[in-house]
């Protein structure tokens, strides 16, 4: 198979390899627990202590095992911010379909809001909601404060160009209905942009509770979380530098697998236009 259908067969392979990398990173994240090797909130020997062979990444501030604490500590981050990415991707869709299909005064009055959210910084946006409701709620509500209006502009601007295409204007000579239309014809076509945009607040999200995490807005103590453990290391980095690097490569690693399979799956078709 060559040319353009080995091209997209390459893509969508390298799109279900990104999606199982991103699935045993998000299981291992999730259920790390089960593999760690001591209780990540007991010592096990003094703060800071080197990698050996009692504790193979060393020990934190207060000498608890690393590696347990890295194995345990992204279950916060990464459940909160799946969950603030799909209900942003959500409500970015779902808006982002009504505007750019029905360009009228609540298009526009939608549009307007959306533009007004985008001109207040996110992490200020979170940090104040992080006042009066819990870290996760905090980090949901402001993923969708910062990027439900972008999807929602993409997505418009995509309905726009995908309305006057042939199968579209197919569907509306049939007499079908709009929201059979969009259910069944044009989120199809915007599948592939659905799944980038995910991967995108996703990312955006996991970076906001890092950094609520990292000024003391996360778990409570003594729960591990990579954020926070970035924070607790950072004045014995030169004694075991494993402290600090290792819940901060966990971090950079999870990001840049959602990056990359969300890229590799954007570029999946959808309906052809």
């Amino acid at each position: 198979m060559t040319g353009p259908a080995a091209w997209l067969s390459r893509v969508r392979h390298g799109a279900w390899t990104g999606v199982a990398a991103v699935t045993i990173v998000g299981l291992l994240a999730v259920a790390g627990g089960i593999l760690a090797p001591h209780d990540p909130t007991a010592p096990v020997g003094a703060p800071w202590t080197p990698p050996g062979p009692d504790a193979v990444w060393g020990t934190d501030a207060l000498g608890r095992d690393v590696l347990s604490r890295v194995l345990v500590g992204g279950r916060y981050l990464t459940v909160t911010a799946a969950a603030a990415a799909v209900t942003a991707s959500t409500l970015g869709v779902a808006g982002g379909l009504v505007v750019g299909w029905h360009r009228g005064r609540v298009s526009r009055l939608l549009t307007a809001g959306m533009d007004l959210l985008l001109a207040v910084p996110l992490l200020l946006i979170a940090m104040v909601l992080a006042v009066a409701l819990p870290g996760p709620a905090a980090v949901v509500a402001g993923t969708v404060c910062g990027g439900t209006p972008l999807t929602l502009r993409v997505v418009a601007d995509t309905v726009t160009a995908v309305r006057h295409t042939g199968y579209i204007e197919a569907a509306l000579g049939r007499g079908e209905s709009d929201p059979v239309i969009l259910a069944r014809e044009v989120l199809p076509a915007l599948a592939g942009l659905v799944r980038a945009d995910l991967a995108a607040r996703f990312v955006v999200a996991l970076q906001l509770a890092a950094a609520l995490s990292l000024l003391g807005l996360g778990p409570a103590p003594p729960a591990p979380d990579w954020a926070a453990m970035i924070r607790e290391n950072l004045t014995g980095a030169a004694l075991n530098p494993a402290a600090l690097a290792a819940p901060a490569a966990a971090l950079a690693v999870v990001s840049l697998l959602v990056t990359v399979a969300g890229q590799l799956a954007g570029r999946t078709r959808g309906r052809p236009a």
